[in-house]
């Protein structure tokens, strides 16, 4: 826990909850999967646990916000308006925070940039691009 500076990551985006709070945890939350071994050094490095317990995402970390929505933007700075899709690509800046919670200490995985490199738009039913003409 020695190096809590900011890491930014190349990442495949799943499960994004950017403006509406995941149902079971109560917050807003994105996976952050197939980070690099380069990524995963710099997170692990800042006491970041790295998850590799699912083969379809790889090497992931989970961000997640109590109180702000995750604000994502384009890569024009424009900002993202639309549900993002598993599968679309982003540079995540990570901002890891220590806690501390009845006892138990950790460190936590915070957002501070989401930029969408290969958006995805998330459909209902499935993305847009599956969708029928």
């Amino acid at each position: 826990m020695s190096n809590l500076k900011p890491v930014v990551v190349k990442a495949d985006v799943m499960w994004a909850f950017l403006d509406t709070p995941n149902k079971k945890s109560k917050k807003y939350q994105v996976d952050l999967c197939n980070l690099s071994d380069q990524a995963v050094s710099a997170l692990k490095d800042s006491g970041v646990k790295v998850k590799n317990d699912k083969p379809e995402k790889g090497a992931y970390i989970t961000a997640k916000s109590s109180k702000y929505p995750i604000k994502a933007e384009l890569e024009d700075g424009s900002p993202v308006e639309c549900k993002v899709s598993n599968g679309s690509k982003a540079i995540a800046t990570i901002k890891p925070y220590t806690w501390n919670w009845d006892g138990d200490t950790g460190v936590g995985v915070g957002i501070n940039k989401l930029v969408i490199t290969d958006l995805i738009e998330y459909v209902e039913g499935g993305s847009a691009a599956e969708q029928p003409l």
